[in-house]
């Protein structure tokens, strides 16, 4: 199946972020992708007061990617923020388009590096998978890919690919931890992993405020041997790529390390 993803620098402004959807959706659509995957934050950077932004799934944000799915005739996985019940947000991955309709809520929030996401996102608690051509796909956000248990209860579900948005924050070695978390969570679980980050802002012309997780690029592919199948620069850029069931099904015979589990 040919999949996109989109690597895009998102703005604080909902409106403008879903003219950059339509466009790079149309974009993927022409090439042939049956899914296009756009970063965590989508709807709204990171450094915007979320809680005022948040809409519930049937708003009116939620509504326009469902309707530039349709038209493109693809499903679109994408960035939201929806109003959680204690008054944090949750950080939610809206994936919608023909015979596709649920979201995912991240469940491992970025405490780590000295952010601490979980004093405005409340956590998500079920694992979530979607199925489009026949590909069971599982939903992963960003600090997920550093926890291979959700990878393998994808695995579990059936999943062939794990989609993995993100809005990696930039700092000394980061560049370096999410190309070896991408491949070892497509090792672990033996699938494939497409991860998508925002766009390093300096590359996008933006500016670049302190502290604050914008991404750095180098959204990639990885085959369920664990070896890059394809990948971007720091830029935006709209990666198009296929990826193949039957590989995965070749791998798990060639190191059945889910069969061979023990605890």
């Amino acid at each position: 199946m040919r999949i996109a993803l989109s690597q895009i620098t998102t703005v604080p402004d909902p409106v403008r972020n879903l003219a950059t959807v339509r466009e790079q959706t149309r974009r993927a659509a022409d090439a042939g992708a049956r899914l296009v995957a756009f970063p965590e934050a989508t709807m709204a950077a990171f450094g915007t007061p979320l809680a005022p932004l948040a809409e519930p799934l049937d708003g009116p944000w939620a509504q326009e990617v469902r309707r530039i799915a349709a038209e493109a005739r693809v499903v679109v996985v994408a960035g939201m923020f929806t109003p959680a019940a204690d008054g944090r947000v949750t950080n939610t991955l809206l994936a919608t388009g023909p015979g596709v309709e649920t979201a995912y809520d991240k469940i491992h929030l970025y405490d780590a590096f000295g952010f601490a996401e979980s004093a405005t996102v409340a956590p998500g608690s079920q694992v979530v998978t979607i199925e489009v051509d026949g590909l069971r796909i599982g939903l992963a956000t960003c600090y997920d890919v550093r926890f291979p248990e959700l990878f393998r209860a994808h695995a579990d579900a059936g999943a062939q690919l794990t989609v993995v948005p993100a809005s990696w924050g930039a700092g000394p070695g980061k560049r370096e931890q999410w190309e070896l978390l991408v491949r070892a969570r497509a090792l672990d679980a033996t699938l494939w992993v497409a991860a998508v980050d925002q766009a390093d802002p300096a590359a996008s012309g933006l500016p670049v405020p302190e502290r604050t997780p914008l991404g750095i690029g180098h959204s990639a592919v990885a085959g369920p041997d664990g070896t890059v199948r394809a990948r971007l620069d720091a830029g935006p850029g709209l990666l198009v790529t296929e990826v193949d069931a039957a590989e995965v099904a070749a791998v798990r015979r060639m190191i059945p390390v889910l069969d061979n589990r023990r605890l």
